[in-house]
């Protein structure tokens, strides 16, 4: 059985920026949450800094992720948000699972 893949993405938009990275990540969320593949999209501003973004993202496999990337619209996504957020985009951090 394939590995589920997980991960965060994590970026901080720019001082008057926030609420059109919100809108822009919720029409994106609504994309991914309908690929076969994905398992989890959880998008949260912060509370006590609502310029950040914290997503946690899960994927059946590295297929899946693969085609989540692949996706016009994840390149459509990516290119509206660079000049939205302090370094042009997110930074990903792979999580593993700790073993029970």
């Amino acid at each position: 059985m394939a590995e589920e893949k997980h991960l965060y993405a994590e970026f901080r938009a720019f001082p008057g920026a926030g609420d059109a990275v919100a809108s822009l990540v919720a029409g994106y969320r609504a994309k991914v949450l309908a690929e076969p593949g994905t398992v989890r999209f959880d998008a949260h501003r912060l509370r006590d800094d609502p310029n950040r973004f914290f997503i946690y993202e899960a994927y059946a496999d590295d297929a899946a992720f693969r085609a989540h990337v692949g996706s016009s619209y994840c390149a459509e996504f990516n290119d509206a948000l660079a000049p939205l957020v302090v370094g042009g985009g997110s930074t990903l951090t792979w999580l593993e699972a700790v073993p029970a």
